[in-house]
């Protein structure tokens, strides 16, 4: 078995509840900060020693967005690392259970998603020794609040790994800002605290970000979204067209009755897609509202009888799919997380993936627009104006554009090593 290097705040997360440790009368502990700081695996290797060292046949909670976000993001890595070091574990998938033994000593861990506000739901009347909540800030307070309730054996603790969002987010509020009244630990990452990280994969990751979202990925601070949405975007990145893309083609759609309707036609060519040409039309300042079948028609001139490898429509437009599907087009509801979708469509653009052509001036104009909401109104929210070529761009980066770029999503990063 190769050594494992681990820093010095690693070395911390590892050992925090050991006897001898200055932070053992700690009830939890907080690891938030950067992405690929290190943190998720050391937290999960350490809350396994810790569950199997202290307990007999209790029962844990690892926690996360999702379950298969629990098995990608937790155990693809931390079950290999486990069986290394002689910890027999038996996953029953159906049951979303996980049962660890070392020498005479057996626990079962159950996986729970804390999707929405009826996740809570799915851990009631559960009887807890400990839990893990990976990405705890992408989980409703319901649930949380539901599984720290749920850890009521005598010695029970609490784990929380997190990327930073805004500072009004609840979890910085009640358990961030309040760590030393509610007996946590927290320790905050940086990219630095990855020993395995070489300078050119910390060059990489510096180079994903750009504005709030550059300070909370890379630095691990918890602050506000201000200013431009795309701040980085300027005429510079803007591209004539190539004339030589086979397709297939797709159109991404943000459909509007009162609203604007924007499409963008996107084609692809040696690895990097470009929105060629656009529609975009605005019933109020035409003073006239289209029908369903009249922006079918407009969708067909936009295509011009290429070959069509899907339609990406805003799901809520059911009425407009409804259409589209009897005219024989294929048809893909979009992928329409708003935050995640952001940073994927940021990161694209940036790695020179997505390029927007000349004759999309619609969407030019609204790079220039696009603002965050900085009304106080609390968390990450983007004006609600100048939003419809943004929202159709955004469709196509994270339902097709994401499929093709490596896997890496910025709202849910990949992880790999230490």
């Amino acid at each position: 078995m190769k050594p494992f290097i681990f820093s010095k705040k690693q070395r911390q997360v590892l050992t925090w509840w050991r006897p001898n440790s200055p932070y053992r009368e700690h009830q939890a502990i907080i690891c938030d900060g950067a992405v690929r700081s290190g943190k998720t695996l050391c937290t999960g290797l350490s809350f396994f020693c810790w569950a199997m060292s202290c307990f007999q046949g209790k029962t844990f909670a690892l926690c996360g967005k999702s379950v298969p976000s629990v098995r990608r993001n937790l155990l693809s890595e931390l079950l290999p690392l486990l069986r290394q070091l002689g910890f027999v574990c038996r996953e029953r998938t159906s049951r979303n259970q996980l049962t660890v033994s070392l020498g005479q000593r057996s626990n079962t861990f159950y996986l729970f998603g804390g999707l929405d506000e009826r996740s809570a739901a799915l851990v009631q009347g559960i009887t807890l020794a400990g839990a893990l909540l990976d990405e705890v800030a992408l989980m409703p307070r319901s649930f949380v609040e539901q599984v720290c309730a749920r850890c009521s054996v005598e010695g029970s603790r609490l784990w929380f790994s997190c990327n930073p969002e805004s500072p009004a987010h609840w979890f910085y509020q009640e358990w961030i800002q309040k760590a030393e009244e509610k007996k946590a630990l927290r320790l905050s990452f940086a990219m630095t605290d990855n020993p395995s990280l070489s300078p050119a994969m910390l060059e990489r990751y510096r180079t994903l970000f750009q504005g709030a979202f550059y300070r909370r990925f890379v630095l691990g601070e918890w602050v506000n979204a201000e200013g431009l949405v795309y701040d980085f975007f300027s005429q510079d990145l803007v591209r004539e067209p190539p004339l030589d893309v086979s397709g297939p083609f797709y159109v991404s759609c943000d459909y509007g009755t009162v609203n604007p309707t924007s499409m963008g036609l996107w084609g692809e060519k040696n690895g990097v897609w470009y929105r060629l040409e656009e529609y975009y039309y605005n019933s109020r300042q035409a003073r006239k509202q289209k029908t369903d079948q009249e922006y079918a028609d407009d969708l067909d001139a936009l295509v011009k009888g290429r070959p069509l490898g899907a339609v990406v429509v805003d799901p809520s437009a059911a009425s407009f799919i409804e259409v589209l599907r009897r005219r024989g087009l294929p048809v893909r509801k979009a992928h329409n997380d708003v935050l995640s979708g952001i940073r994927l469509t940021a990161r694209l653009l940036k790695e020179g993936k997505l390029v927007i052509c000349s004759p999309c001036r619609d969407a030019i104009r609204e790079f220039g627009l696009y603002r965050w909401d900085t009304s106080g109104s609390g968390g990450d929210r983007v004006v609600k104006e100048h939003d419809h070529s943004m929202d159709d761009i955004r469709y196509f980066a994270a339902t097709i554009a994401a499929g093709s770029s490596g896997g890496f999503f910025a709202g849910s990063v990949e992880r790999t090593g230490f």
